[in-house]
Protein backbone atom coordinates (compact mmCIF):
# COMPACT_ATOMS: atom_id res chain seq x y z
CA UNK A 1 0.00 0.00 0.00
CA UNK A 2 1.49 3.48 -1.20
CA UNK A 3 0.97 6.48 0.90
CA UNK A 4 -0.57 9.30 -1.08
CA UNK A 5 -0.48 12.21 1.54
CA UNK A 6 1.36 15.31 2.06
CA UNK A 7 4.68 14.59 3.01
CA UNK A 8 5.10 17.05 6.23
CA UNK A 9 8.82 15.92 6.99
CA UNK A 10 11.05 18.45 6.63
CA UNK A 11 13.92 16.89 7.23
CA UNK A 12 15.15 13.84 9.92
CA UNK A 13 15.65 14.87 13.53
CA UNK A 14 18.08 13.98 15.70
CA UNK A 15 17.14 10.42 16.62
CA UNK A 16 17.46 9.22 13.02
CA UNK A 17 20.53 11.16 12.69
CA UNK A 18 21.68 9.36 15.75
CA UNK A 19 20.53 5.97 14.52
CA UNK A 20 22.94 6.55 11.69
CA UNK A 21 25.84 7.42 13.76
CA UNK A 22 25.11 4.00 15.99
CA UNK A 23 24.30 2.19 12.59
CA UNK A 24 28.19 3.51 11.25
CA UNK A 25 29.98 3.09 14.27
CA UNK A 26 28.52 -0.86 14.92
CA UNK A 27 29.83 -1.59 11.15
CA UNK A 28 33.39 0.14 11.87
CA UNK A 29 33.15 -2.30 15.16
CA UNK A 30 32.58 -5.12 12.88
CA UNK A 31 35.39 -4.29 10.72
CA UNK A 32 37.61 -3.72 13.52
CA UNK A 33 36.00 -7.53 14.94
CA UNK A 34 37.42 -8.73 11.63
CA UNK A 35 41.26 -7.23 12.20
CA UNK A 36 41.17 -8.23 15.68
CA UNK A 37 39.92 -11.90 14.93
CA UNK A 38 43.29 -11.74 12.61
CA UNK A 39 45.25 -11.89 14.78
CA UNK A 40 43.43 -13.75 17.73
CA UNK A 41 42.42 -16.72 15.78
CA UNK A 42 44.52 -19.70 15.95
CA UNK A 43 46.76 -20.14 13.08
CA UNK A 44 46.17 -22.50 9.74
CA UNK A 45 48.45 -25.50 9.44
CA UNK A 46 49.22 -25.83 5.90
CA UNK A 47 51.08 -28.12 3.97
CA UNK A 48 54.01 -26.22 3.31
CA UNK A 49 54.11 -25.36 7.21
CA UNK A 50 53.90 -29.33 7.81
CA UNK A 51 56.77 -29.88 5.26
CA UNK A 52 59.02 -27.09 7.11
CA UNK A 53 57.72 -28.28 10.90
CA UNK A 54 57.33 -24.62 11.41
CA UNK A 55 55.64 -23.70 14.96
CA UNK A 56 52.15 -22.55 14.32
CA UNK A 57 49.75 -21.44 17.25
CA UNK A 58 47.09 -23.47 17.87
CA UNK A 59 45.00 -21.29 20.57
CA UNK A 60 43.26 -18.30 20.85
CA UNK A 61 45.44 -15.74 22.39
CA UNK A 62 42.91 -14.53 25.42
CA UNK A 63 43.30 -11.16 25.72
CA UNK A 64 42.33 -10.34 21.74
CA UNK A 65 39.40 -12.62 21.86
CA UNK A 66 38.37 -10.52 25.19
CA UNK A 67 38.47 -6.97 23.34
CA UNK A 68 37.22 -9.33 19.66
CA UNK A 69 34.24 -10.41 22.53
CA UNK A 70 33.47 -6.65 23.76
CA UNK A 71 33.48 -5.40 20.12
CA UNK A 72 30.90 -7.60 18.78
CA UNK A 73 28.21 -7.09 21.55
CA UNK A 74 28.46 -3.16 21.29
CA UNK A 75 28.10 -3.77 17.28
CA UNK A 76 25.04 -6.00 18.39
CA UNK A 77 23.75 -3.87 20.63
CA UNK A 78 24.38 -0.59 18.29
CA UNK A 79 22.38 -2.43 15.60
CA UNK A 80 19.43 -3.56 18.63
CA UNK A 81 18.92 0.30 19.48
CA UNK A 82 18.81 1.13 15.98
CA UNK A 83 15.94 -1.12 15.77
CA UNK A 84 14.29 0.60 18.54
CA UNK A 85 14.67 4.04 17.27
CA UNK A 86 13.36 3.08 13.90
CA UNK A 87 10.60 1.23 15.87
CA UNK A 88 9.25 4.57 16.98
CA UNK A 89 10.92 6.79 14.31
CA UNK A 90 9.33 4.99 11.06
CA UNK A 91 5.58 4.88 10.43
CA UNK A 92 4.97 4.47 7.55
CA UNK A 93 4.93 1.56 4.97
CA UNK A 94 7.43 3.61 2.07
CA UNK A 95 10.49 4.38 5.40
CA UNK A 96 13.64 1.52 4.92
CA UNK A 97 13.27 -1.19 6.50
CA UNK A 98 17.61 -1.25 7.38
CA UNK A 99 18.01 -4.86 6.07
CA UNK A 100 22.00 -4.20 7.02
CA UNK A 101 21.17 -3.87 10.48
CA UNK A 102 19.62 -7.53 10.45
CA UNK A 103 22.61 -8.94 8.79
CA UNK A 104 25.17 -6.74 11.04
CA UNK A 105 23.21 -8.26 14.38
CA UNK A 106 22.30 -11.97 13.09
CA UNK A 107 26.23 -12.40 11.73
CA UNK A 108 27.60 -10.45 15.26
CA UNK A 109 25.69 -12.68 17.52
CA UNK A 110 26.57 -15.95 15.36
CA UNK A 111 30.44 -14.90 15.69
CA UNK A 112 29.51 -14.77 19.48
CA UNK A 113 28.44 -17.78 19.72
CA UNK A 114 31.23 -19.15 17.95
CA UNK A 115 33.79 -17.89 19.63
CA UNK A 116 32.07 -18.99 23.35
CA UNK A 117 32.00 -22.36 21.96
CA UNK A 118 35.85 -22.31 20.23
CA UNK A 119 37.61 -20.33 22.56
CA UNK A 120 35.85 -20.13 25.96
Amino acid sequence: MIWRGKDRRKAPDSWIYFARLLAIGGWLCFIGALIVSFYAAPEKNYGLVRYYQLPIRSHWLMPLTNYLYLILWFSAFSSIACFIIDRFRNRRSTDNLHFNLVLLFLVSVSWITYIIIQAF
